[in-house]
């Protein structure tokens, strides 16, 4: 198995500002990387280009392509990586919270969120994404997930289809040591590694958010996490071979329980 290096981006996103978000971004990338960029996949947090509004009309991309997925794919040309985050597309009469994975080469594939948050009525307005999606990079078999599908194990249950669980996400402070848990059982449970990417700083609706960025081994052990509540840009590289070692001397997914999504 090969290598991937990571970049996972936490940051205070603008309310409904796409623009300021584009260019507090291309600041942040500026700053980190300089001239020494080095990663296969960069990382964005969940609905990144407006804040989590999905009550709003009017801010959603179109199904064919808007404003957001073209700076993706402006990003992807000029940092030569995948660049992946979610944003709100529109669909029939409601949006989908659509995570874009967009190549250098212009090629997008997407993952549309699983499952809704009821709480903040994200039913009402957002269409439940209908497949499990495996994107693959480099070789390497990567699991998409938005935010609330970190709660839901059996949508995220590895069946040996994937190396890596990518979780992008406007996870509330308030429910922090949930989202921390989680994201190490998720680890734990799946025998895969995991990158969780969450914003930082209050939203248009009052909610604030305190970041947990991180990486973490199969083992449930943090290799990298950002500074609370601080904009950071977080980078490893992650060995697949050492995950294909502890599978081959730990194999408990051969004693998994068989079972169907219906």
């Amino acid at each position: 198995m090969s290598t991937l290096t990571i970049a996972a981006v936490q940051y205070d996103i603008h309310w409904l500002d796409q623009q300021a978000n584009f260019n507090r971004l291309e600041q942040l990338f500026a700053d980190h990387f300089r001239e020494n960029f080095a990663a296969d996949l960069l990382l964005l947090p969940e609905t990144f280009s407006t804040g989590f509004c999905i009550n709003k009309k009017g801010v959603e991309e179109a199904e064919d392509g808007g404003i957001a997925l073209a700076w993706l794919k402006k990003m992807a040309k000029q940092y030569n990586c995948v660049v992946a985050g979610s944003v709100l597309v529109s669909q029939n009469d409601k949006k989908v919270n659509r995570f874009y994975w967009v190549c250098a080469n212009g090629t997008v594939e997407h993952y549309d969120k699983r499952h809704l948050f009821r709480l903040g009525k994200e039913q009402d307005h957002v269409a439940q994404g209908q497949n499990r999606k495996i994107i693959t990079i480099n070789g390497i078999n990567i699991l998409p997930l938005v935010c609330y599908d970190l709660r839901f194990p059996v949508w995220s249950r590895n069946r040996q289809d994937y190396d890596l669980m990518v979780n992008v996400a406007n996870w509330p402070a308030a429910r922090r040591h949930v989202w921390d848990t989680l994201l190490k059982a998720r680890a734990m449970e799946n025998q895969t590694w995991v990158v969780g990417v969450n914003r930082i700083g209050e939203d248009g609706r009052n909610t604030s958010h305190s970041g947990g960025t991180t990486i973490i081994d199969f083992s449930g052990k943090t290799i990298i996490s950002a500074v609370d509540n601080q904009q950071q840009i977080i980078t490893t590289q992650l060995d697949f071979s050492k995950l294909e070692k502890f599978k081959h001397d730990f194999p408990a997914f051969l004693d998994a329980d068989e079972f169907e999504l219906q």
